[in-house]
């Protein structure tokens, strides 16, 4: 492995390491709200920041390296109850992850991270929490068994005391050979009800192929919840109960050993893990030790039959996007050969004597097509990736921006698991940050004017995703202030954006949708977020960019609702190849409803558009031939109407010729044609010809308005096209 391809892997590895940290702080925060002690997500945290510094270190990250070492330290005071846990220590973790990402992506344009300053806030919050009673010597122990607990072990077992959680004591006896997997199944049952403290070795059973572990357990289940948990396991299952006397008065308990005769795992390395105080099998199910497969593995490895494997347990691989363009490029350049097989196939058709050769060509071009076909739902699977994604770091963001600006709001999610491209959920990102911040700043209230509006204190920001036939829909909704009609029409024209005669004309829709021009703003005061009069123009500009539209709706008092309605991806779409005034265009399948033959009499004009009437609905009239300049157009030839969808819009695109439909690769303008309106690349026909491919989405939103401003930006986007 060159060094380019052992950094490109160090930095997929730490970018997952870094998204499944904020998923577990997010779920930290959740349970510290709720007043419920996590002890698995504290440690779940640290062994990710104790694998982020391990490899930090060995791929020369030493800013990331010092950051996660610090950040360790605080981690392992938190877990080992050194540390209470509260929101200004996670203010301190949050802070943490989000300086990881900026000397990840080492971005020169971005905010420096004050290490600095960062580690004095750490030590700020480092402060020692109070110390526990001694109470440990109330409950019926043996002191040999307190005698090597670990500290987070003893930490672990004061807290269940202090709560009032019962104690119980399990004796199970298992097999050397399956003690890996018979662990596993004892966390698994015992976790939903109880938390394992420690286990150990028992003097008093086993033989030669088993062994005797009796199990520190803490629950406030009851004796018969637990046994009924744990199944047969549970036969041996007592409570833990107080002494009635003098602990000096009590018989003696059963000697259980320290050191059992079952090999440990090696301590050159720091394990992810609490401290280990003396080579046994133990650990709480609550932090990582025994049960887990690192210390598991060992006590199965000196069992018969078990030979030492070097195969891997991964199953999946780390593939760069580039690679992948890469296949569908090579994908798309396939699909124009089986287009050039099928025009042969045509050509020899007209010859009699070459049927025989006709049908061997048909039969191989059949077997071609299902084959490439297969190539392209699997590359397009792979590429697939579930928008939870973006919405772990829009959770982060939320919390950020609503703690900066003293609201309470809580992220509701739903949909995480739809899929899309891969390269979508990258650009998708941006727009949604936009929108989440004006949501938070513009739209939800602070506490007390919530609840003098009759609202509760606690805003709700709901993200919701689902698929739609070939697209994917992403809803972003508050239950905050909304937005007020007059307010906006107000603003727009204060600004200059229009006349008054021209603003009595919008509708309720257009209002809306005003807050996506440049430079709009109805804040009066600039704040870190927003005011400027930018971002959402930048919203609805990067949302086109991918072939997507955004709508909105909103009531004033009661919260505000964005649609985004986006391809599924943008690699490889089929297309609807049309002609028009002799040139090839292509409009996305995606975006196609259906073609109908456009007779002159349907034609009737209303407000100065040209309408038809389909299916008893209404629908307006582009004709491409006049949009982009080709000549005069010929009103009395025999034309064809290809309705174009996209969410509730619908546009009729006049078009000469239908040719059929096609699986293109769309491919870029360039530099110097990327900025021309109306178009989102060009793609290769396969027979010499290149045609253009329509931009569906942008012509929908430019052309669908009916007022005089809105109409002036039509006429630019065919100024724009005749002149490139």
């Amino acid at each position: 492995m060159s060094e380019g391809d052992a950094r490109e892997e160090f930095l997929a590895e730490a970018q997952e390491i870094i998204e499944g940290l904020s998923r577990d702080l997010l779920l930290l925060d959740q349970a510290d709200k709720e007043g419920r002690d996590d002890p698995d997500l504290i440690n779940e945290v640290f062994r990710g920041v104790h694998t982020l510094k391990g490899i930090a270190g060995m791929f020369g990250y030493h800013q990331l390296g010092a950051v996660t070492h610090a950040l360790e330290d605080l981690l392992d005071d938190l877990r080992l109850g050194r540390v209470s846990l509260t929101q200004n220590v996670l203010d301190v973790l949050f802070e943490g992850v989000e300086n990881f990402q900026r000397l990840l992506t080492e971005d020169p344009d971005g905010p420096p991270v004050d290490l600095e300053a960062y580690a004095a806030a750490i030590d700020l919050v480092q402060a020692p929490a109070p110390l526990a009673r001694e109470t440990l010597e109330d409950y019926a122990l043996d002191s040999s068994v307190l005698s090597v607990l670990t500290e987070y072990e003893e930490h672990r077992l004061r807290t269940n005391i202090e709560q009032g959680v019962t104690l119980f004591r399990l004796l199970v006896r298992f097999s050397l050979a399956t003690i890996d997997s018979s662990l596993e199944e004892l966390k698994t049952r015992a976790k939903p009800l109880a938390e394992i403290i420690t286990y150990l070795p028992s003097m008093g059973g086993g033989g030669g192929e088993d062994i005797d572990l009796e199990v520190l357990l803490a629950s406030r289940a009851s004796l018969g919840e637990l046994r009924s948990a744990l199944g047969s396991q549970g036969e041996q299952l007592s409570e833990v109960r107080r002494h009635t006397t003098a602990p000096s008065q009590l018989p003696p308990a059963p000697s259980i050993p320290a050191v059992a005769s079952v090999p440990s795992r090696p301590t050159s390395a720091p394990p992810p893990g609490p401290p280990i105080a003396s080579e046994r099998p133990h650990a709480p199910t609550s932090a990582p030790g025994p049960m887990d497969e690192e210390d598991a593995a060992p006590l199965a490895k000196d069992a018969p039959g078990d030979p030492l494997s070097l195969r891997s347990v991964a199953s999946t691989v780390r593939v760069d996007i580039r690679k992948l363009d890469h296949l569908m490029n090579v994908v798309g350049e396939l699909a124009l050969v089986r287009s050039a097989l099928g025009n042969l196939r045509e050509k020899l058709r007209q010859h009699a004597d070459e049927r025989e050769i006709t049908r061997e060509l048909h039969r191989v071009g059949r077997t071609f097509e299902r084959h490439l076909s297969e190539l392209q739902d699997g590359i397009l699977d792979v590429r697939m990736v579930p928008l939870g994604q973006v919405f772990d770091k829009l959770a982060r963001i939320i919390r950020q921006v609503a703690r900066e600006h003293e609201k309470e709001v809580q992220l509701v999610v739903t949909g995480a698991e739809t899929e899309v491209d891969k390269l979508i959920v990258e650009e998708l990102s941006d727009p949604l940050m936009h929108i989440i911040r004006n949501a938070i700043d513009h739209g939800i209230e602070s506490p007390k004017m919530r609840e003098l509006g009759g609202k509760p204190a606690l805003g709700t920001l709901a993200l919701n995703a689902y698929p739609k036939g070939s697209h994917v829909v992403i809803e972003i909704e508050d239950d905050g202030a909304g937005m007020s009609i007059e307010r906006l029409v107000e603003t727009a024209v204060r600004r200059g954006l229009m006349s008054h005669a021209e603003a009595e004309e919008l509708t309720n829709e257009e209002v809306l949708a005003l807050i996506f021009l440049p430079g709009f703003t109805t804040r009066s005061a600039i704040t870190d977020i927003s005011g400027r009069g930018v971002g959402m123009d930048v919203v609805k500009t990067n949302i086109s960019r991918l072939g997507g539209i955004i709508d909105i709706h909103s009531e004033h008092g009661s919260g505000t609702k964005l649609t985004i309605t986006l391809p599924v991806t943008l690699a490889i779409i089929s297309a609807l190849l049309v002609r028009v005034a002799g040139r090839p265009f292509a409009i996305p399948i995606t975006a196609v409803q259906e073609a109908i033959l456009l007779v002159p009499t349907m034609v009737r004009t209303v407000e100065g558009r040209e309408v038809v009437t389909v299916r008893d609905t209404t629908l307006p009239l582009c004709r491409l031939d006049e949009l982009f300049g080709l000549g005069t157009p010929n009103r009395k030839k025999r034309s064809f109407v290809v309705v174009t969808a996209l969410a509730n819009r619908r546009l009729g695109l006049v078009v000469d010729e239908l040719e059929g439909q096609q699986d293109i690769v769309i491919k870029a303008l360039g530099r110097s044609l990327s900025r021309v309106p109306g178009f989102s690349g060009a793609t290769d026909l396969g027979d010499e010809r290149v045609a253009l491919v329509l931009d569906a989405a942008g012509l929908l939103e430019e052309l669908l308005a009916t007022t005089e401003w809105r109409r002036a930006g039509d006429a630019r986007l065919a100024e724009g096209v005749r002149h490139d």
